[in-house]
């Protein structure tokens, strides 16, 4: 009677870069128009990336272009704003 373990999927943040549980991180997700938008499902189409659930990693992923090594392209700073304030809107609820 073997129980077989159930594997939990790790991502690293682009951020601080530490490996957490994929559940406890935001995913964010470039589309196929070329679009940034933060994935709370974590099911979203296109290519993605993760970050731990603060404002600091955020800071941290613009600061050593995390993202922009993640999606192999550069980032506007307007889509930094964005990712900003629905972080903040997630964090409120």
């Amino acid at each position: 009677m073997s129980q077989k373990n159930k594997k939990i999927p790790l991502r690293r943040c682009v951020g601080c870069g530490e490996m957490k549980n994929k559940k406890e991180m935001i995913r964010i997700v470039r589309t196929e128009e070329n679009e940034f938008a933060l994935d709370v499902t974590g099911k979203k189409n296109g290519r993605g990336a993760y970050i731990c659930c603060s404002r600091e990693c955020l800071m941290k992923a613009v600061k050593s272009k995390g993202l922009e090594r993640s999606f192999k392209q550069s980032i506007p700073k307007e889509v930094y704003g964005v990712l900003e304030k629905e972080m903040e809107a997630i964090d409120e609820q």
